[in-house]
């Protein structure tokens, strides 16, 4: 059967992509992917370093997986990511189980690591790369959907973030590079594409002009196939009038605004170098809602950072309650040592900032169920993405106001359905999080798509697979 290989890939979606590219190149090398660890000769696993959990998270993984050098057929342990790039000359001196460590940006180091030509610690600069249209790379989301990755690295200075450090500074891809990738996407049948980067409204900034970002996303969602255009990791400070128009206009780019807010009380925005205050956040949110009146919204907060009073926590909530968001991430502060809050007085503590996540979790999940059931009886359209984790006899996807594997899904009622094809049903019933749609009876023969097809192409090569997956595989 040839060498096998498994790969884990813990964190965000940028990390995906990461992974996604090192599959791509195990693929090239002669490596045939399994999902089971226990089937592997080589195990990858992806780390994310970012706050205390995350890398515990990854430490744990690793540890559990090393085991398999014992008790199963591995015979080389690899581990990649953040975590690596920041800890790997401790982390090769605790963990001799690991055969080669690579870090943040080194994606392409696979290659020489398979072939047994690589140093153990094969870590390198985090700012030497940055994905490109031409490199091999399998993807592994469901349902003709794939994260398309348009820059790497930040220049922000976020007290509690450690990404600069990590990823170095911000590198944008060239639009006509994203577009060559997105059109791969398309011929291969990808219908939704998830624009991703550490900080998306600064695309084109580090070549020195002005933000390039609806020129791009204009450009990706022009491109023949595509139904859906997701922008992700928006940053309030500097959302142009151009992208906002651009969504409202363009029937291929979704209104769904991503934009991690982190706080909304004027102390806590200054002590996490935030640039903006609270009464700034409430008029952008009004004037998003006033441009875009369908719009959904997501956005993420963070509780118990140093210095937080009981005040500005309920100031945070209320403003929550004010704005009625679709979708909420709390996370609690990690105290990371490089970080600047790390060096802050007024060290909330942990139990505090766990009961304040809670409290605004439980806030925000009345205000999304509300939402949800204001739903039953609407039209929607659903893009499916295959079997539901619940049952195989149950279909399921998303509507266009759903992110992939962070806000719920729609199950699907009906049919038969596909995975990867788009379907219009009713709303039925909705819970907290997810809603039900009947599409009604349909006589939907199977697509060709749906079994699996290589197609040739000037740029590589492409896999469409049953699930909805695809495989690019440049040669």
């Amino acid at each position: 059967m040839g060498s096998r290989i498994h790969f884990v890939s813990l964190g965000c979606p940028k990390n995906r992509v990461d992974s996604e590219v090192m599959l791509g190149v195990a693929e090239t090398e002669g490596y045939t992917h399994t999902q089971s660890p226990e089937e592997a000769d080589v195990i990858v696993v992806n780390t994310c370093g970012f706050i205390e959990p995350a890398k515990q998270e990854s430490i744990e993984t690793i540890l559990e997986l090393g085991q398999l050098k014992q008790t199963g057929q591995c015979k080389k342990l690899i581990v990649t990511g953040c975590l690596s790039q920041r800890y790997g000359a401790e982390m090769a001196e605790e963990m001799p189980e690991v055969d080669h460590f690579l870090g943040s940006s080194d994606m392409l180091r696979l290659a020489p690591v398979l072939r047994d030509a690589a140093p153990r610690v094969f870590v390198g600069n985090p700012a030497d790369w940055v994905v490109k249209a031409t490199d091999p790379r399998r993807i592994s989301t469901r349902g003709a959907s794939a994260y398309v990755k348009i820059a790497e690295g930040c220049n922000r200075s976020c007290s509690f973030c450690v990404i600069p450090q990590l990823r170095g500074k911000q590198r944008s891809r060239q639009i006509a590079d994203v577009v060559s990738e997105v059109e791969q996407l398309a011929k291969a049948g990808v219908l939704e594409v998830n624009l991703i980067s550490q900080d998306t409204v600064s695309y084109g900034r580090d070549w020195g002009a002005k933000a390039q970002l609806p020129e791009l996303v204009r450009a990706v969602a022009d491109v023949s196939g595509i139904e859906w255009v997701r922008l992700f990791y928006l940053y309030p400070e500097a959302l142009s009038d151009g992208i906002v128009e651009l969504i409202a206009e363009h029937p291929k780019v979704v209104p769904y605004i991503d934009m991690p807010l982190q706080h909304a009380a004027d102390g806590m925005l200054r002590r996490m170098r935030r640039g903006h205050g609270g009464d700034r956040l409430r008029k952008f949110v009004d004037t998003v809602r006033e441009k875009l009146p369908d719009v959904v919204f997501r956005t993420a907060f963070i509780v118990g950072h140093p210095g937080e009073t009981d005040d500005e926590f309920r100031q945070l909530c209320d403003f929550v309650s004010w704005a009625r968001f679709d979708h909420v991430g709390v996370f609690h502060y990690s105290d990371e040592p490089t970080s600047h809050s790390f060096e802050l007085d007024g060290k909330v503590e942990e139990h505090v900032a766990r009961e304040r996540a809670e409290h605004l979790m439980s806030l925000q999940r009345e205000i999304s169920g509300e939402k949800n059931q204001a739903r039953v009886g609407q039209e929607l359209r659903v893009l499916v993405e295959g079997p539901s984790e619940e049952s195989e006899l149950v279909m399921q996807g998303r509507w266009r106001g759903q992110a992939p594997d962070i806000d719920g899904c729609v199950y699907v009622s009906g049919g038969p359905v596909y995975p990867g094809r788009i379907y219009t049903g009713v709303v039925e019933q909705a819970t907290d999080y997810d809603l039900i749609i009947d599409v009604g009876e349909l006589d939907d023969p199977l697509p060709a798509a749906s079994a699996n097809v290589t197609e040739g192409s000037s740029d590589g090569l492409i896999h469409r697979q049953s699930d909805g997956r695809v495989i690019l595989r440049t040669v």
